[in-house]
């Protein structure tokens, strides 16, 4: 009989049951693949940085290539005011790229397939975005929600319908990367079903897609991670430029 897809998304405690009041704050197998996900990035950079050689290795190759890629990412999107918050961009991006990929291993979990995960940082991101613009501008950052050239009749809609934008940002980024996370590997779930009830005769075209889909989402579990990342730049530069 074939294992429920929905299964692989299962939260289960480790250890003994830890509560604060009435919040059950325990350890739990996402917690363990977020801790394992932020010591593998801990130790591939501290590894990589550790011996710069002027010939690098494949482990100081990976970490100076990410630092340029995010980097470059950075001053594309949200210009040379951001740089100070590289450290929070390159982190937010390697956490993401790792859950992703840790989910990727059979038996593991897939942090970023849960909702709770992803709407939590990009909260922390809206929040912390608002508050960057108006240090930076004061009320003026309101301007954000009046464009420029509108006419005056139109204009209470169109501040509105800004206001909803603006606040739907935190929805919209985190649904996006558990929504994709979640089909990806509930998909691969469903034909891996098939391969196991068809056999080795009837199965071979729908271990064909597994193989195929594995691929797919290994560049979608990175895509996702980039499009997290580059949305933040875009938010930040609003909130660095104010531009609409």
């Amino acid at each position: 009989m074939a294992t429920n897809p929905m299964h692989q998304f299962n939260v289960y405690r480790i250890g003994p049951e830890i509560k604060l009041g009435e919040v059950d704050i325990s350890f739990t197998n996402a917690s363990l693949f977020m801790v394992i996900s932020s010591l593998a990035i801990l130790l591939i950079f501290n590894l990589g940085t550790k011996k710069n050689s002027l010939i690098p290795n494949k482990i100081q190759l990976l970490a100076e290539l990410s630092y340029t890629f995010i980097s470059k990412m950075i001053n594309d999107t949200a210009g040379s005011k951001a740089k100070p918050y590289f450290a929070f961009i390159f982190s937010l991006f390697m956490f993401v790229l790792f859950c992703n990929m840790f989910g990727m291993i059979p038996y593991s979990f897939t942090v970023t397939s849960h909702i709770i995960v992803t709407f939590v940082l990009a909260a922390f991101i809206f929040i912390g975005v608002t508050i960057i613009g108006f240090i930076k501008h004061g009320f003026g950052y309101l301007k954000l929600f009046v464009p420029s050239g509108v006419p005056v009749v139109l204009l209470p809609l169109i501040v509105v319908i800004e206001i909803i934008s603006y606040l739907s940002r935190p929805i919209s980024l985190s649904v996006r990367l558990f929504a994709n996370m979640m089909a990806g590997h509930t998909m691969m779930k469903v034909f891996g079903g098939f391969v196991i009830s068809l056999g080795i005769i009837g199965g071979w075209l729908p271990l064909s897609f597994s193989v195929a889909l594995t691929g797919l989402e290994i560049l979608v579990a990175f895509l996702q991670a980039y499009v997290f990342a580059i949305l933040t730049c875009i938010y930040l530069n609003d909130a660095l430029n104010l531009h609409h």
